[in-house]
């Protein structure tokens, strides 16, 4: 579950860590998508606007390391480092799609952050369970993240 606390200036910076799994579905759009999938062990720290976020392998190794502000995304993934100009832009050429990483984050608070396209449910959000779907604009995806207490 999130670990927050407050700072300066009412900043609330807060952690995760537990599962992610992102599936995209291919698209018979103008522009096709390949489908998708990654399931990986992470941990989380920040906001939409500046964090960084682990990925793990199955054994516990480190799969790629990403972090971010308004200005730089940097992903390092098997030796070499990767910049875009924008978190939105890493995540995705790495993905294949858009996340809708603000409303993420309040998935993650357990708010049911409203977000053009997407359905989530927290019905089961006390166990640690977040399941958001894609169901217009873009190609169907699914999110699904198991936070560890």
């Amino acid at each position: 579950m999130p670990i927050s606390s407050r700072g300066q200036n009412t900043a609330i910076a807060s952690s995760w860590h537990g599962r992610l799994t992102v599936r995209v579905e291919s698209d018979a759009g103008s522009v096709p998508v390949e489908r998708q999938s990654f399931t990986a062990g992470f941990e989380l720290q920040g906001n939409s606007e500046q964090g960084n976020m682990t990925l793990f392998t199955p054994l516990g190794g480190t799969a790629a390391e990403i972090s971010w502000t308004p200005a730089l995304a940097v992903m390092q993934a098997q030796g070499e480092a990767h910049n875009f100009a924008s978190i939105d832009l890493l995540i995705s050429k790495a993905v294949g799609t858009d996340i809708p990483l603000p409303a993420l984050f309040g998935w993650l608070n357990g708010r049911s952050t409203e977000s053009t396209g997407w359905n989530v449910d927290l019905s089961q959000f006390e166990s640690g369970k977040i399941v958001a779907r894609r169901v217009t604009l873009g190609p169907a995806a699914e999110i699904r993240v198991v936070l560890e207490k």
